[in-house]
């Protein structure tokens, strides 16, 4: 049994999903054009802070939450015709959240590169 590594995931999920820069996400809030979803977990929130304006769905949870047909389905929480930009705190699981959201049939879906460590160093305001 051969056992494919977390960084073979990542890699392969970063051919097949679309990355986007911290510049090219804070546009797309700007003009409201997007959900900026945060993955990480409730405590790294809590330690690090988190991005006005941003939703904040645990990686746990992403796909119910998401998926019309779960008893965890939040109607409502985001606007599902509006691009989903996934962050986590470097880009690793948001990577493999946004293969996830692809392989479920969402066509606009990208993550953003570096994740909350650039977003601190950008325009976002962390409150």
């Amino acid at each position: 049994m051969t056992i494919k590594s977390s960084q073979t995931l990542v890699s392969e999920a970063l051919k097949e999903i679309k990355t986007i820069s911290i510049d090219e996400a804070h546009s797309m809030v700007d003009k409201d054009q997007c959900n900026l979803i945060d993955i990480r977990d409730v405590r790294e929130l809590q330690k690090e802070g988190q991005v006005e304006g941003a939703n904040h769905i645990p990686r746990g949870m992403l796909e119910f939450w998401l998926d019309p047909e779960s008893a965890y389905f939040k109607n409502g929480k985001i606007n599902l015709d509006k691009e989903m930009v996934l962050f986590c705190a470097g880009g690793l699981r948001s990577a493999l959240a946004a293969k996830s959201l692809k392989d479920m049939g969402f066509e606009k879906v990208s993550h953003i590169d570096g994740g909350f460590g650039a977003i601190k160093q950008s325009k976002f305001k962390i409150v």
